[in-house]
Formats: structure tokens, sequence, C-alpha cells
């Protein structure tokens, strides 16, 4: 019962905050270039979140630019050993599972107690909710102290891909217990892949002091503060690029942390056993396999 309230409390403040303006102040303070202020915020977050640098790509936080270059920096290239078997699905960030399982009857559970529609999570579009009803769905929180770039599950071309705006709540553990809806309610970027499982959904929640959400083909959505809801396909907008990303392929990052909440269709593949609410993660690990 002390949880709850807690956890009740900590969503109440977020309600009447003003979500877009505080994450523009923030995506401007990070990209500070004058090097006592870049290199103060970069110890203080390092020190706070107990960063581990030594695999990280670049150590010498001179060599960073602002903030966030150092907030999603790439790491060695042994640091995150990507899995091999051709049927395994490789984890697309750091992170920590917040819920995993199957989508009945377009329900996806966000917490104990509280779950969500798959419809309103994808924009309302009907032939996503039908490709992906029945199917599996993994939600990775990345807190502050994790890698931030986002790589490709399995190999994939891009089909089509759906900006929504929203709220900036937390996706913090206790606001997930508490705020239903989170995940349909916060700004997000569905992107949808065609892969050898049929249709796979990528889903880059924003939350707040994170309304910057970056794809390889696309650029920064951060760079506008109220973005309106888009809707890109190859049929309808020539101008989507033609994109195809192996597995592990780098294909997105958050300019600050976040989420990823990833679909599958039904019958096309099964989620590691060992998975459950607060397994870590690590890019490249084998979360699932492939459904033949």
């Amino acid at each position: 019962m002390a949880n709850k309230f807690t956890d009740s409390l900590n969503a109440l403040w977020q309600y009447p905050l003003p979500h877009h303006i505080l994450s523009r102040a923030i995506y401007k303070a990070t990209r500070i270039q004058a090097r006592p202020v870049k290199n103060a915020l970069i110890r203080a977050a390092i020190r706070h979140f107990d960063i581990d640098m030594s695999i990280a790509a670049e150590q010498d936080l001179d060599a960073y630019p602002h903030f966030n270059a150092f907030f999603t920096r790439a790491l060695r290239a042994d640091a995150r050993p990507l899995c091999q078997g051709p049927d395994e699905i490789a984890s697309p960030v750091d992170g920590a599972i917040s819920q995993v399982g199957t989508i009945n009857e377009g329900r996806i559970i966000q917490a104990k107690g509280h779950d969500y529609s798959l419809d309103a999570l994808v924009g309302g579009y009907r032939h996503l909710r039908k490709e992906f009803d029945g199917g599996e769905f993994a939600t990775i929180y990345l807190s502050p102290r994790d890698y931030h770039r986002i790589h490709m599950p399995i190999k994939g071309t891009l089909r089509e891909a759906v900006y929504i705006p929203g709220r900036l709540f937390s996706v913090n553990a206790a606001t997930t217990r508490a705020i239903p809806g989170l995940f349909a309610r916060n700004e997000r970027l569905v992107t949808i892949f065609e892969t050898e499982l049929g249709p796979m959904a990528v889903i880059l929640v924003a939350a707040i002091f994170v309304a910057g959400i970056e794809t390889v083909w696309s650029g920064n959505f951060g760079d506008e503060m109220f973005r309106k809801f888009q809707h890109w396909n190859h049929a309808t907008n020539p101008h989507l690029p033609q994109v195809t990303l192996d597995k592990g392929e780098e294909m997105g990052r958050f300019n600050m942390g976040s989420t990823v909440i990833l679909l599958f269709g039904k019958d096309t593949m099964r989620w590691n056993e060992r998975l459950e609410e607060g397994s870590k993660v690590e890019m490249g690990e084998a979360l699932g396999v492939i459904q033949r």
C-alpha cells in the first residue's frame, strides 16, 4: 500500500509540468560547448549514475563537444558482442525488461494491474493492430547510466514510420506502475520493418527531458518542440528512404534515456525463458529465437 501511495505521488507532480518546454531547455543545455560547463556536467553524470567509461570508445572527456555527445557515446567494438546464431534475436539496447509477453486481444501489459491498447500505441492504424495482435512484445527501459544507441534485433527493411506527439511523462518503474496507458500517451516514433519473420515494430518512446529521438535515416526528432502527427510509407511518400539494416546495425538513439518497445507477429518468435520484469539486458545478447 505504501509503495502504491509513493508511486501515485511520484506521478502526480508530473501532470501539471510543461513537459515540452522543460525538455527543450534540457535539449539546449546538453549541447552547451563551453568546456568547463560541459565537462562538469559529464563528470557529475559519471559520478551520480556510476557510468562505466572503461567500455566507451572515447574515454577522453575533452573529446566530447557537449554533454549529449557523451550521453550518446559509442562503445568499444568488443564491449557488446552480437549473438551469432542465425535464429537468435538480439537485444536492441542496454536496459532492463519492464514487461515481456504476448499481446492478448489487442492489450499489452504495462505493469502489474495495468495494460494498454495496441491500437493506441501504434497510432490507431488497424493494419498494424492486425499484424501484431496475438504476437509478442518486450518493453525495455533505458536508465541514464545505460548505452543510448539503438540497434536492430534482426535484419529488416524499413516499411513505414509513424511519429505520434504526446506527453513526456517519466518512464521509470514507479511512473509506469502509476500512470495508466503511459506508453500510449507519451511522444513516440513507431518504426515498422519487414523481416524474415514478417513485420517487426521497434517503437522509441520519449520521456520527460527526453524529446530527442533520432534515427539514422531521418535525423533528430528533437529539433522541433511541437512536431505534428506524421505517417510515412513508400506507397504514399516516395521521400521515405529505402533503408535496410543488418542485425546489430545502429538504427537510432535517444538524446537522453527512455524506452524501446519491440513487437513481433503471432507465432513468429519466442522469448528467452530467463526474461522477466527487472531482467538486465545488454545490446547484442539473445532475447529470443525465431520460431520456424
